[in-house]
């Protein structure tokens, strides 16, 4: 299964985005959407998987759960905007891992682009993708590329797509 990750695109997506996710079997947003627009060409061009961020309006949080929890291949991925980062994770976050690890951790909002294996949770692999969209601090706006095969994560690619506020038509 391929997976193109992406998170805060806060109502803008870079076209880049559909030519780097071609070859992926579904996309994964992690939240702060920012409206339909993104969804609809998102949903018209791969299989879509999506959480509501903290920027989204009550159209994104009807349509998206905060959590999503899923098996992808042989693997447990929980997905939600707001996380933290290990080993900081914020109090909601921190009561649902000390019931329940998935193998995957996926969260956006940071606009921080990190992966990490958490050896206090299992080894869970935590993903953020950092900011796909033009909106925040970050520099550069990046997404995520990779493949799940069983129970393994291979060919994890970070795509750099240009700086913040670089819009192409």
């Amino acid at each position: 299964m391929k997976i193109g990750l992406l998170s805060d695109t806060h109502s803008y997506l870079d076209p880049k985005v559909i030519s780097y996710f071609k070859d992926c079997d579904e996309i994964w947003h992690a939240g702060d959407i920012g409206d339909r627009a993104v969804v609809d060409e998102l949903e018209n061009f791969k299989p879509l998987r999506a959480v509501f961020g903290n920027i989204d309006d009550k159209e994104m949080q009807v349509r998206f759960p905060e959590d999503s929890w899923f098996e992808c291949e042989r693997l447990t991925i929980w997905m939600t905007h707001i996380g933290g980062a290990p080993p900081n994770y914020n109090p909601r976050i921190k009561k649902i891992l000390n019931q329940r690890i998935p193998d995957i951790f996926i969260c956006g909002h940071s606009h921080i682009l990190r992966v990490k294996k958490d050896v206090k949770y299992n080894n869970m692999l935590y993903l953020n993708p950092g900011a796909a969209g033009n909106q925040g601090f970050h520099h550069i706006k990046t997404i995520m590329r990779f493949e799940i095969s069983g129970k393994e994560v291979k060919n994890l690619e970070v795509i750099e797509l240009g700086k913040r506020g670089e819009i192409i038509q």
